[in-house]
């Protein structure tokens, strides 16, 4: 089985491929995780245990395989020139408190490395996976930082609304997320 869904030309030397994720990808997708947490939100976090702790917690092999085996869950990695640089978490039938619908999904993560986001490689992972949510769902939510400007523009420019806020907590430090929603 084929599992490729696209390939784009981002520029002359480097190709995108985005497929559906499968087992033998949870390791790259848990360094994937590590290291684009760190990349966007270590700075925030002063007690370096409590970052580690969430990394055991969130982004190990065997919780992404554990993970990778839910029916609801589709995970998506791309690739650009055979390097893994990015992946995508969807739940699909995932209500939230804020929809008045139980007939919607979560786009739990997106996380590309830094040095590739100038090559929209976020985009392409965020169109392969609302294209994916829609033939289940009709509408589609997520949370993201407060102070995440980057992430709240790439939101909102991509037709997403603010419908809440609600707080987190990993370790000692508490988070602020407003809740964002799409219909598919």
């Amino acid at each position: 089985m084929n599992n490729l869904i696209n390939t784009a030309k981002i520029n002359t030397m480097n190709n995108l491929q985005i497929r559906i994720a499968n087992q033998e990808d949870a390791q790259f997708i848990a360094l994937l995780g590590r290291m684009t947490f760190t990349e966007t939100f270590g700075h925030l976090f002063r007690d370096i245990n409590d970052l580690m702790e969430y990394y055991d917690r969130t982004f190990s092999v065997s919780k992404i395989r554990s993970g990778m085996q839910k029916p609801n869950n589709v995970f998506f990695i791309a690739f650009v020139d055979d390097l893994p640089v990015g992946y995508a978490k969807l739940k699909l039938n995932c209500p939230s408190e804020f929809i008045d619908s139980p007939d919607v999904s979560q786009l739990q993560k997106i996380y590309v490395l830094k040095d590739f986001l100038s090559m929209k490689v976020g985009v392409h992972l965020q169109n392969q996976l609302l294209e994916r949510a829609a033939q289940t769902n009709e509408e589609i939510w997520l949370s993201v930082l407060h102070t995440n400007e980057r992430a709240k523009r790439f939101y909102q420019k991509n037709g997403f609304n603010k419908i809440g806020e609600h707080g987190y907590s990993i370790g000692k430090e508490d988070f602020h997320f407003f809740v964002l929603s799409k219909k598919l």
